[in-house]
């Protein structure tokens, strides 16, 4: 393949899924970046960004680590040369070059950054610093910022226009979408969100340039349309718990939207208007694994890729039969996830190692006892360590419950959390050696073991 390439998402006529192409996973827990060749879904290897969560040998929480931790968030240069990697507990931002898969600059920015895309003409990166009020420019090149875009508390992305003159940035604390110009790097526009939408963690703007979706996970219920065009909220709907990633694809002349919802392991498939009326849902996808979180497609419109947070895998989907047709095991903790074309081959397994691949994950079923509810358990083996992730639904709301491991004989206490407004966990950790206990369920039950003090409220998770 020669020429400029079409990045997706993309109307028809984009070109065809390529061996130069990459799938790209930001690994939360291997603190790696998984990489595929769409071409014949094999996993290629990781860049390993930092030690795994709560390596032994790396002393990963303590105060002389120096490595990253928290690999979370991806974007990409428009011409596919350049990938950037975002991590969010140690504020750094990786650029690779997708030829070699080597890391060619690192930069830190400001507290818990989350999301960060190149600009249109690829000589800046405008990344989405959450912890704090703004959108961190960056010259990658030089590596240094130089400016900042003060926008509502917690912005989570940038998207820009399909003509790049504008950005849109989302936020997960205030219920507010900026509209920026993109020349003068000056919020032009601010639109409400309605409040029963929330918090918004992650965007995507359609092909056409016409919608900008929003995923809702804090209140477990919404997600939001709003038409670039008119700058107006067209729709709010209810897509259920840990709504995530949305992206775009045309197929057979439909344009349609896909929507990620982790808690209830689906990926709806939205049948878009071009009238302003509400999206019709067509398909419900029931995903190979466990928390759908990042989604892509390619350019072609063919297939399109869901990280799975809680299986350490990608579905590859089907467009056209909406069916999952391969499940590839890859890093630990998968969050982001981007489709990369590139028109120039690129090295296979250079700089690639397999930090994060083929460690044992299981999920269980909860067994809730003593109170209304249900959700699973994910078991992960870490280096020396187990992690126990809790996820919940239709807890009563903001109550204590303590996880036990059980082999059917002894119950030891993993962790004590509590229940949110809305009658959810969303991801309650604790670790211990599951699998070396031979434990074999996990049970949740009402309150705190004896002579333990009670924990506050429980945080949103995205």
């Amino acid at each position: 393949m020669s020429g400029t390439v079409i990045q997706a998402p993309a109307l028809r006529g984009a070109q065809q899924i390529s061996a130069n192409d990459r799938v790209y996973t930001a690994d939360q827990d291997s603190n790696t970046v998984s990489v595929i060749n769409p071409a014949t879904n094999k996993v290629l290897g990781t860049i390993a960004l930092g030690k795994p969560r709560l390596d032994p040998s790396a002393d990963v929480l303590g105060a002389m680590y120096d490595g990253e931790i928290d690999v979370h968030g991806l974007g990409f240069s428009r011409d596919g040369k350049w990938l950037d990697v975002i991590d969010v507990t140690t504020n750094a931002i990786h650029i690779i070059d997708t030829a070699t898969n080597k890391v060619v600059r690192t930069m830190y920015v400001g507290r818990a950054p989350h999301e960060g895309f190149f600009s249109p003409d690829g000589t800046r990166l405008w990344v989405a610093v959450r912890g704090q009020d703004y959108i961190s420019v960056l010259d990658w090149r030089a590596g240094k910022e130089v400016d900042r875009i003060h926008t509502e508390d917690g912005p989570s992305k940038v998207v820009f226009s399909t003509d790049g003159k504008l950005a849109y940035v989302n936020h997960l604390r205030a219920s507010r979408l900026d509209m920026i110009d993109v020349a003068s790097r000056r919020i032009i526009k601010r639109l409400p969100i309605p409040e029963q939408a929330g918090g918004s963690s992650d965007e995507a703007i359609s092909p056409d340039g016409r919608d900008i979706w929003l995923g809702m996970p804090v209140n477990g219920r919404t997600t939001a349309v709003v038409n670039a065009q008119t700058f107006r909220v067209e729709a709010v709907m209810n897509t259920g718990p840990r709504t995530n990633h949305p992206n775009f694809v045309t197929v057979g002349g439909v344009d349609y939207a896909y929507m990620t919802v982790g808690g209830l392991d689906e990926t709806l498939v939205y049948r878009r208007s071009k009238t302003g009326a509400p999206p019709t849902l067509v398909k419900t996808i029931h995903n190979h694994g466990h928390g759908p979180h990042g989604i892509w497609p390619s350019p072609d419109n063919t297939r399109i890729y869901v990280a799975l947070q809680n299986s350490d895998a990608v579905d590859v989907i089907d467009t056209h039969t909406n069916s999952v047709i391969k499940t590839l095991p890859i890093g630990q903790s998968p969050m982001a996830l981007v489709y990369v074309a590139r028109n120039t081959p690129a090295t296979s397994t250079q700089n690639l190692g397999r930090q994060g691949l083929g460690m044992r994950t299981e999920n269980l079923p909860l067994r809730v006892s003593g109170s209304s509810g249900e959700g699973t358990a994910l078991i992960r083996a870490l280096p020396g360590i187990n992690e126990v992730t809790i996820g919940a639904t239709g807890l009563p709301p903001n109550q204590m419950f303590t996880a036990y491991a059980s082999d059917g004989t002894r119950t030891t206490a993993l962790m004590t959390m509590m229940s949110n407004e809305f009658g959810r966990i969303d991801e309650g950790l604790s670790y211990s050696y599951f699998f070396a206990n031979h434990y074999t369920s996990v049970i949740l039950k009402p309150g705190t073991p004896p002579g333990e003090h009670e924990p506050g409220p429980a945080m949103p998770m995205a």
